[in-house]
């Protein structure tokens, strides 16, 4: 396989929390040494519960949020810690869509102006081509050339969904990070986006990190799949190796969560209970052994380094030998 065009090795991203007069009381560690690997043209995705680390993980590699250890190398650069020059070159290549896209549009700037905004940042078009490449890319979106004149409140929120992507694919970008893409809305038209999704990546030879909740849009969408949990990849591989023998007890609870037409109720095959631990007081070993039902005494001592099990990474003491719930082998 070639080199990847994006990697990160031991990504930590860490928050303060501070109380009375400032005084640093402790630190939430939202990445705690997150090392994945992306391939030119693959779509990979980013599953887990809320507060796992996903948008957080994807606004680090963007540099919206500044690591505090580790390594982000695109295309052989290190580009943790870039200068502000670097980093507005680098926008060019790497691009981040937001999960609510309308917040992103200026209320009071028509959708021309908004989508031909990066070109005047960041190139030296002149205003006629300008306006030639903004009417191209809303069609190829799918969007009238004529919505250029309609401001963001007057689009329905797939159309601004399709803004949003038109906006990000002014400036011809490598990888684009999406982040939850198909959020709140409706589900046919979740189809026609992620329809769409299939047809730029084609067309403009994107490579995806799919950030979502959803497993079955994961399954759909992704070739490979990275399951988090407090801050950490604690499962990594191909998509259907991942949904139809997890290797990680997490990743065996999250798809047990998934309700089946004519399947067992998630009722009588869920059996994940509690709550994450305080990502502020992580315990010693593994940080999923409290709400874990095969845990040993060596989960309590020692933090489990990433097991090889056939195509995927699993970091458990025991990947390979739990066995997969009923819930998981009827996703096969």
């Amino acid at each position: 396989m070639s080199a990847p065009i994006l990697h990160t090795e031991g990504l930590e991203c860490r928050f303060p929390i501070k109380g009375s007069f400032g005084r640093r009381l402790g630190e939430i560690r939202a990445l705690d040494g997150v090392s994945f690997a992306l391939h030119h043209g693959e779509i990979l995705g980013l599953v887990g519960e809320s507060g796992c680390g996903k948008s957080t993980l994807g606004k680090t590699i963007m540099g919206i949020q500044s690591p505090d250890a580790g390594r982000i190398v695109f295309d052989g650069h290190d580009i943790a810690g870039q200068s502000p020059k670097e980093a507005r070159a680098l926008r060019r290549r790497l691009q981040y869509a937001y999960q609510d896209p309308g917040a992103s549009l200026d209320p009071r700037w028509r959708i021309g102006r908004s989508l031909e905004e990066p070109l005047v940042i960041h190139t030296d078009l002149p205003a006629s081509e300008r306006r030639r490449k903004v009417r191209e890319i809303l069609v190829s979106v799918g969007l009238p050339a004529g919505h250029i004149d309609l401001y963001p409140h007057e689009l329905s929120g797939g159309q601004q969904r399709r803004v949003g992507l038109a906006r990000i694919l002014m400036l011809n970008p490598e990888v684009v990070i999406l982040d939850e893409p198909t959020a709140g809305l409706d589900v046919s038209v979740q189809a026609t986006v992620l329809s769409l999704f299939r047809d730029l990546r084609a067309q403009f030879d994107l490579t995806y990190i799919f950030i979502s909740h959803d497993l079955s849009v994961v399954r759909l969408m992704c070739h490979r799949v990275a399951v988090m949990y407090l801050g950490r990849i604690v499962e990594i591989g191909p998509v259907e190796d991942i949904m139809s023998r997890p290797t990680h007890p997490y990743t065996q609870s999250l798809l047990a969560a998934i309700p089946r037409i004519g399947g067992r109720r998630v009722t009588e095959t869920f059996w994940l209970e509690g709550e994450p631990p305080d990502a502020s007081r992580l315990p010693q070993g593994c940080r999923f052994q409290g709400r874990c039902p095969h845990v040993q005494p060596i989960c309590r001592e020692i933090d489990p380094p990433d097991r090889e099990v056939g195509a995927q990474l699993s970091a458990c003491h025991f990947a390979g030998e739990i066995e997969v719930p009923p819930a998981a082998e009827d996703a096969t």
